[in-house]
């Protein structure tokens, strides 16, 4: 990948990570349009650089972030329950992590990540979801609306919310748009179920991309570190530093809006968006208007 292409994709990743969008499907439509060869590093680079994006969450929530529950526990808590009340913010984090991690884990085993992944494949699975999440998100307000500030997140809200997240492993699905009505499905506030979003959004692209960082090494594709060349390397740097940036305004912006005006115009962009793609392909046309 060339400089100019590097940060385009990572502007791209940073304005769409935390929008109910999907930025892998907004990444892989930027690298179809851009040319960009479809190699090992470059679906490593897609994931990698999210991870940039998410660590705006650490920085802008640091707070809350890095926090520990010092109020008293429950009279009669046994020791390790007084562990569990203590370090409770991040033992949500990781009941909510589980069922992603598992489903995540077995599905890129099988190959079939990497399928979807595929320009070829998700060329077509990104518009369609898309438009199937956008027409979803229409009506996605008025069916979980009963969300109030005093419910808090459980264990089982927790876990259900990850157990949601695992949709967003199809390409265009959208983590954020996934997590956070699994959230308002659990009578969470749009605030809050998005707050939590970007928080699980942490371990989740964490072990995301040192998952990728495996395979680089000792991947089918790697032949020992021969990936790691200094071209490499400075784009996952300079693509990570530009998303980190990026989504630091966007997650901003994003709160705001989607607690004022909620999911209705996002899904309209999708659906925009899913069918034009859709139609523009179907006429015969490619979806490379650059050629590296």
């Amino acid at each position: 990948m060339s400089l100019l292409q590097t940060v385009i994709i990572a502007i791209v990743e940073g304005l769409t990570e935390f929008l109910p969008v999907s930025s892998t499907g907004h990444m892989l439509i930027a690298e179809n349009l851009l040319g960009v060869e479809n190699s090992a590093f470059v679906r490593a680079f897609t994931v990698i650089i999210q991870f940039g994006a998410i660590l705006s969450v650490v920085v802008l929530y640091w707070k809350r972030f890095f926090r520990l529950d010092n109020t008293p526990a429950p009279e009669g808590s046994t020791k390790l329950q007084k562990i569990k009340h203590k370090w409770n913010f991040y033992w949500l984090l990781i009941v909510a992590f589980i069922p992603t991690g598992v489903v995540g884990f077995i599905v890129k085993l099988s190959g079939m990540l990497d399928f979807m992944l595929t320009p070829e494949h998700a060329i077509w699975i990104v518009p369609v979801m898309l438009v199937v999440g956008g027409i979803f998100m229409l009506f996605c307000d008025s069916i979980f609306n009963k969300g109030k500030e005093e419910n808090a997140i459980t264990e089982k809200r927790a876990f259900y919310i990850g157990l949601i997240q695992c949709f967003s492993l199809i390409p265009g699905t959208s983590r954020s748009m996934a997590t956070i009505v699994g959230g308002m499905s659990q009578k969470l506030t749009r605030r809050r179920a998005a707050e939590f979003s970007f928080f699980l959004a942490v371990p989740t692209m964490a072990a995301a991309t040192g998952l990728d960082f495996l395979e680089l090494f000792v991947g089918d594709e790697a032949v020992g570190t021969a990936w790691a060349t200094t071209d490499n390397l400075l784009m996952l740097l300079v693509g990570s530093v530009v998303a980190f940036f990026v989504a630091l305004v966007a997650m901003k912006w994003f709160v705001d809006f989607l607690s004022k005006y909620g999911f209705k115009w996002f899904g309209i962009y999708r659906i925009l968006v899913g069918v034009f793609i859709l139609a523009w392909m179907l006429s015969g046309h490619s979806m490379v208007l650059f050629d590296a």
